[in-house]
């Protein structure tokens, strides 16, 4: 049997597309807006496993999950850095735009 070189290259992801007119350019499910941050959120950070984010998004079919999963782990620094910048203007808009509680004043002060 020949020596065979070992690729370097990433594997491809036939259902992971990146469209700059659909999410700014995140990675996304092919014929989906949903992006990969969203499946690797609920996936790393909120504790789902695979056939729960299928249960929750039952347009997609595990295999677009899974591919979206490796897509993340492959990408990982990039896709977290994405994920930390939109949590940061986030945080930022809420800051600007949610008021904050009022105050008790006048004759109820204390009642709260």
């Amino acid at each position: 049997m020949k020596n065979q070189a070992i690729s370097n290259k990433l594997p491809i992801h036939p259902y992971v597309t990146r469209k700059k007119e659909i999410c700014n350019g995140s990675p996304i499910i092919e014929g989906t807006r949903v992006r990969v941050i969203d499946i690797a959120i609920e996936f790393d950070r909120l504790g789902y496993s695979p056939d729960r984010i299928a249960d929750a998004h039952p347009h997609l079919s595990l295999s677009q999950i899974h591919d979206a999963l490796s897509y993340y782990y492959e990408h990982q620094i990039e896709l977290d850095t994405e994920i930390a910048n939109r949590r940061k203007v986030l945080t930022e808009l809420k800051r600007e735009f949610v008021p904050k509680a009022e105050e008790p004043h006048g004759e109820n002060q204390g009642i709260y």
